[in-house]
């Protein structure tokens, strides 16, 4: 009888911190969060918001992934990326980059003007301040890797629509945590259930479940790990992915405080 390999567990930062499990490492979640606030992030903040950004492309990759099966092929396309959506809207995240790329261009319409010419997509000329869209090729090395653990490879397209979904995903996520600390809660942001036609409305979201503090804890210069938990549930709509989401950033996290920010003078 041959002995399996021991897989490696996922835990806090007191053994294994999730830098060694999560694609994308914590230097690039910096970088994204500097993009859009001069907040200070703590290192549990910024663990938690690596792991739910791994949680959500590996889910859109699985999901392709199980299209391309059917079609038995195991290098994806962007089709299968928009059947994949198209089968759980949960995965439509990161929209801002639809515009960008001519794989959704059928999703978000085609524009013509008054005698009937179509209009260009919007221009992608040099912004003076980083946007998510044009650090999008920072997330390619992370999205390798998560393709390569679902046992994929995929076409150049396919790679810069995931790597430019991450990187809209990751900086409305860092967003909507600063939008928190200076707002001190996301009460205001409340619960969203999807719902089929002709299917029965979802239970109540479960009582374990992460429920933002109507009045945060902290003070109001520095994003912590539950900034970051209440700005998923805005970005993640009431579903399986939210749950799963939330649950394996709390274990990335390991339930510690953060001791240490950067950004810090220490």
């Amino acid at each position: 009888m041959t002995t399996q390999p021991a897989r490696p567990e996922r835990s806090g930062p007191g053994t294994a911190s999730v830098t060694d499990v999560s694609p994308f490492k914590s230097s690039l979640v910096r970088a994204v969060f500097r993009d859009v606030t001069s907040m200070h992030v703590s290192r549990p903040a910024a663990w938690a918001a690596a792991s739910v950004t791994r949680t959500v492309l590996t889910e859109i990759i699985d999901g392709a992934r199980r299209v391309a099966a059917e079609r038995a092929r195991r290098k994806l396309v962007p089709g299968d990326l928009l059947s994949a959506i198209d089968r759980n809207v949960e995965l439509e995240v990161g929209s801002a980059w639809y515009d960008h790329s001519p794989t959704f261009r059928g999703l978000t319409g085609v524009l013509y003007d008054a005698e009937g010419v179509i209009v260009p997509s919007r221009g992608r000329g040099r912004s003076r301040r980083p946007s998510a869209v044009a650090g999008a090729h920072r997330f390619e090395a992370g999205v390798r890797k998560l393709l390569r653990s679902q046992g994929v490879t995929a076409v150049p397209a396919m790679v810069r629509d995931l790597d430019g979904i991450a990187s809209v995903f990751l900086t409305d996520l860092a967003r909507d945590a600063a939008m928190v600390v200076r707002e001190g809660g996301a009460e205001r942001f409340g619960t969203v259930a999807l719902v089929t036609p002709g299917e029965p409305a979802p239970s109540s979201f479960p009582k374990d479940a992460f429920r933002a503090r109507s009045t945060r804890r902290g003070d109001g210069r520095t994003i912590g790990r539950d900034d970051v938990l209440a700005a998923t549930t805005v970005q993640l709509s009431g579903g399986a992915l939210r749950r799963r989401a939330l649950t394996e950033a709390r274990e990335a996290t390991g339930n510690r405080p953060a001791r240490k920010t950067w950004g810090s003078s220490s």
